[in-house]
């Protein structure tokens, strides 16, 4: 869906801000089908749900998540089981969304449309 995908995941330590609103809605623009909420503490996440035939495509898919994640040392939060996976992304460090958590999202996308 876009470039987003072929860029790298940058590691965040803190010290910088989360996108702002505007800035959230310009990069959900670049992902397919992702949605922007916020907890209780009012930190945006991306999220997503994911659907297949079975459980063993669900795993499958997962393990293929993870394999990203480790490599690009960003991680996701996952929920899966039959027919289903939801994967929850925002940088723990900021307490929000940056660039690479749209940067995962596209890198996930990727994978669940081949």
């Amino acid at each position: 869906m876009s470039d987003l995908a072929d860029k790298k995941c940058i590691p965040c330590e803190g010290g910088i801000p989360g996108f702002d609103i505007t800035e959230i809605h310009k990069y959900l623009k670049m992902v397919d089908g992702w949605e922007v909420k916020a907890d209780d503490s009012e930190v945006y996440f991306l999220i997503k749900e994911f659907k297949f035939k079975n459980f063993l495509e669900s795993q499958d898919f997962i393990n293929k998540v993870g394999n990203i994640a480790e490599k690009e040392g960003h991680h996701p939060d996952i929920w899966f089981g039959w027919g289903y996976a939801k994967i929850k992304i925002f940088t723990h460090a900021i307490k929000g969304l940056h660039e690479s958590d749209f940067v995962l999202a596209a890198k996930i996308d990727k994978i669940f449309s081949v």
